[in-house]
């Protein structure tokens, strides 16, 4: 029986709330029209006010009009999101099954859904600080010494003539208040910046295979087509984005390029800002605070901004002049949301050049076996670049060096050392690459085997030997490193394993006239300590690099000659049916780093398995006979690309109860033929944070089916309390 709907004699607006279901929410508002459709309002929900998106107008309401609230304010600050960005948070909140109000509230910046209103003016113009006649005429000494701040930053003024806003940060924090002080004295003015006139960079002439994807794109600009982009490390894929993102500046379109990590954005900003010096460029990421986000954001939705780089949040961008999207690094994991709304950026960035009839660039040199099944069959179209583009660069020769019969000591073979010294002797760089950080995974008891392990967390504490603490990697629960074993009281406890710290002191005490460097999440926690270090490498002041995956994604060292690398082989028999593909991605990657330019490339492999067959297709530089084979085996198990796959995950205190919900929602819906459910599991890290996991998954050889039973289910989960147990479906999860 359909619901009552109740006319009412002014618009209704239906809003669009950061609150866990899955409505929108009805409001009285007297001056809109369907024009406001996008716009942020703010609006009493409980006791509290909530800021909330419009997403329809209408005269008519479920809800009776004497019960409606009336909206408190609507802001017309800045323009409302265009109708195919709200498309998309509808496309998204059916395919993902997540409540949309969550999902159109993420997809906007921190200071959007602040309750306040923003201002729409972005300063295009940097601003500078100068003392005027009076200021000069001040008498620093009439200034209390206690206030040290203030003395600095007018003699500051007085010494350099002017101050930008960052420079005079540098002093303290509190300059910015001073500032306005000064200028209500009557101390300081400010002016215009200078325009900066930035000569672009020569741009290298592109290789045959470089010039055929950059003409076979362009000829179909105008129109949507997934061109995955197959090129081995050094082939220049960046190169053929620039020529195609200049194509698109010509007919005044923007462009949006996603990137699978921060790390990865500096330099991608010196290159582009280089080749482009006089186009608005905005980054988009999660190392920026929430006033530098909006801004860029508000750049990015007027059009002033015409190349967007960001991280996968960038997707839900508004782009009001959008003409290309590019993803690179297609295959990589962190292009999926792993929490809350668990979105493939990827898949997303697809939906919208098709949505906008606009070209979508997937470049990688290792794609995920989806993209390349796709472009197998015909569904995307390829492109290769099957050589370096610098010339005389040839791709390093990669060995195995077998762990089983050359010993191991702190984490390094005598091959590896020898290598290590020979490279030393040339004057080039080397990169050790072991991704795990800390000094050691394990903390062992040679008594009684007792081992350190999270409270929270089914993992084991990292040894941290520098800071004599242990942590834990998942959680960031930490602990002081213990005298004694907290089991058996002995006192022979042992760091057991490598990390990053250990390699580092290994590698140290082998070479100790070598400049060391190590790249981890704890090395470059600190601001603009990243951008140092990548200043240091390409200024070749750096011998030896020690670091995690950070370093195996996109950067260009063309002094570096050997790549080590350090405990691969856990992948390879992993329960994780995509273990081997994400290794030989990861390794293909790092490898990759070597040889680029003219300084000949040498990898060296520690491994207790030299014949396997990844190591052999990496060895062969050939990632079309490992997907291959990949693809075989996953089609012989009805495992993606073959089949679509759904997980609903949930939570508990207690495992039983997580168990116990799975397996009364298994039964809530009939199972049609094509739709197989299994048992519900623990997940592979039972106990994270506190909670107790568990999953089930469903699958179906049909996307189409499987997204009709998963939207009669996620409507019978919702219908049910589950107060103990919280859960959520993970649509094509990307692991377990």
């Amino acid at each position: 029986m359909p619901a009552t709907r109740f006319s009412c004699h002014m618009p209704i607006i239906r809003v669009a709330l950061n609150i866990p279901v899955n409505t929108l929410f009805d409001y009285v508002a007297s001056n809109v029209n369907m024009q406001d459709i996008g716009l942020r309002v703010r609006v009493p929900f409980g006791k509290k006010s909530m800021t909330g998106v419009i997403m329809a107008i209408d005269m008519n309401s479920h809800m009776a009009a004497d019960k409606l609230k009336a909206v408190e304010y609507i802001f017309r600050d800045i323009p409302p999101l265009p109708a195919a960005l709200l498309d998309i948070f509808h496309f998204c909140s059916r395919y993902y099954h997540h409540p949309l109000g969550r999902i159109v509230l993420n997809g906007l910046p921190g200071r959007l859904r602040d309750n306040k209103p923003i201002k729409p003016a972005v300063q295009t113009t940097h601003t500078l600080f100068r003392l005027t006649d009076i200021g000069y005429a001040v008498d620093i000494h009439s200034i209390p010494t206690r206030n040290t701040v203030a003395r600095r930053l007018l003699t500051q003024l007085r010494e350099s003539g002017t101050i930008n806003n960052q420079d005079a940060k540098q002093i303290s924090p509190r300059t910015s208040k001073l500032l306005k002080e000064f200028i209500m004295c009557g101390w300081v003015e400010t002016i215009p910046a200078p325009a900066e006139t930035v000569q672009p960079t020569p741009t290298p002439i592109p290789t045959d295979e470089q010039n055929n994807a950059i003409n076979t794109i362009t000829a179909e600009i105008r129109e949507f087509n997934v061109w995955l982009l197959q090129g081995i490390t050094g082939s220049g894929k960046t190169e053929v984005y620039l020529r195609l993102i200049a194509h698109v500046l010509s007919q005044e379109k923007q462009t949006l390029v996603l990137i699978p990590e921060i790390s990865l954005t500096p330099q991608l900003e010196t290159i582009f800002q280089a080749r482009f010096p006089n186009t608005p460029l905005v980054s988009l990421h999660s190392g920026l605070n929430d006033t530098q986000r909006a801004i860029a954001w508000l750049q990015a939705q007027n059009g002033q901004a015409k190349i967007i780089l960001g991280t996968r949040l960038a997707v839900f961008t508004p782009l009001p002049d959008m003409g290309l999207i590019i993803v690179d690094e297609e295959q990589d994991n962190s292009f999926k949301q792993q929490d809350r709304l668990r979105y493939s950026a990827r898949d997303i960035a697809i939906f919208r050049a098709r949505q906008g009839n606009i070209p979508i660039i997937l470049g990688s040199a290792t794609p995920s076996l989806e993209s390349y099944y796709n472009a197998a069959i015909g569904r995307y179209r390829s492109l290769r670049l099957s050589s370096r583009a610098v010339k005389n660069a040839a791709l390093p020769i990669v060995h195995c060096v077998d762990i089983r019969t050359n010993k191991i000591k702190d984490g390094l073979s005598e091959p590896m050392i020898l290598a290590l010294r020979n490279t030393l002797a040339q004057k080039h760089q080397s990169l050790i690459f072991i991704n795990r950080r800390g000094y050691a995974p394990v903390l062992f008891c040679n008594s009684c085997a007792w081992i350190a392990i999270c409270q929270r967390c089914t993992s084991r504490l990292v040894v941290h030997l520098s800071e004599r603490k242990l942590y834990c990697h998942h959680c960031g629960y930490q602990t002081p490193l213990p005298q004694a074993c907290l089991q058996c009281g002995n006192q022979n406890i042992v760091p057991f394993g490598h990390g990053t710290q250990r390699v580092e002191a290994a590698l140290t005490a082998h070479f100790p006239d070598a400049r060391i460097l190590r790249i981890d999440r704890d090395s470059i926690r600190r601001k603009g300590t990243w951008h140092a270090a990548l200043k240091a490498i390409h200024a070749q002041q750096v011998d030896i690099l020690i670091g995690t995956q950070l370093l195996a994604k996109g950067h260009d060292f063309p002094n570096l000659s050997l790549v080590g690398i350090l405990n691969p082989d856990s992948a390879l028999y992993s329960t994780d049916f995509r273990a081997s593909e994400r290794l030989f991605a990861q390794l293909m990657q790092v490898a990759g780093r070597a040889g680029r330019a003219a300084v000949p490339g040498k990898v060296l492999i520690q491994t207790a398995f030299p014949n396997h067959p990844l190591y052999h297709a990496l060895r062969q530089h050939d990632y079309d006979v490992l997907a291959k084979m990949l693809l075989s085996e996953r089609k012989q198990a009805a495992l993606p690309p073959f089949v679509y796959q759904a997980l609903l995950r949930a939570e508990a205190h207690n495992i039983h109860t997580a168990l116990a919900f799975l397996t009364s929602a298994a039964g809530m819906v009939e199972v049609s033929q094509n739709i197989e459910i299994f048992d519900p599991v623990p997940a592979p890290m039972v106990r994270l944070k506190g909670l107790e996991h568990a999953h089930l998954l469903v699958q179906s050889p049909s996307r189409k089916k499987l997204q009709a039973f998963l939207a009669e289910w996620y409507r019978k989960l919702n219908s049910i309390s589950t107060r103990s147990v919280r859960w959520v479906l993970d649509v094509d999860p990307s692991g377990f």
